[in-house]
């Protein structure tokens, strides 16, 4: 461990203990369940663990609150993605539900891909999804978001290049 680890730890140690019980408390009120409260408190110090250029912060419950909102994020868009590949599967007769470990793997993926669909901008990301899960055509896109047919091909290149990525890694 380095001089800068050491610091880091340290720093993030006195954060705990300082604010840990406040920042619980706030992400109770938002979760509305004590256990994944809790879970996203300690992502968040992890999170600080991870930083490689630490600083004691002026306002440490504004950074812990920004680190936090981030992962509520996350956590929210997990739980819709989830809540929908869920009540798609209800509308298949039951003998075409995938078994519970198939499930599981496809949830993993689509958190994968969500994840790095996220990495686009707003527009690039409608984009791909109006052209791949609603069926539009470029122009119909260009038309929604306001932009032209050329930016639309970008957009969706900037897509399946994220999606590459999900399947292969990052191209050498």
């Amino acid at each position: 461990m380095s001089v800068g680890d050491s610091t880091n730890h340290e720093l993030v140690d006195l954060l705990y203990r300082d604010h840990r019980a406040w920042l619980f408390g706030w992400l109770r009120k938002s979760v509305q369940c004590p256990q994944r409260a809790e879970d996203l408190s300690q992502d968040t110090f992890v999170r600080l663990l991870g930083r490689p250029d630490l600083h004691t912060p002026r306002e440490p419950r504004a950074l812990l609150t920004t680190i936090a909102r981030g992962l509520l994020i996350d956590h929210f868009r997990r739980s819709a993605l989830e809540r929908s590949y869920l009540d798609e599967l209800t509308l298949l007769p039951e003998e075409l539900h995938p078994s519970p470990e198939e499930q599981a793997l496809a949830l993993d993926a689509l958190r994968q891909v969500d994840r790095l669909l996220g990495q686009l901008s707003s527009k690039a990301r409608a984009a791909f999804l109006y052209n791949r899960l609603d069926g539009l055509g470029h122009a119909e896109i260009a038309e929604r978001l306001g932009v032209s047919v050329s930016r639309v091909r970008q957009y969706l290149a900037q897509g399946l290049r994220q999606c590459y990525i999900a399947l292969y890694g990052e191209p050498r």
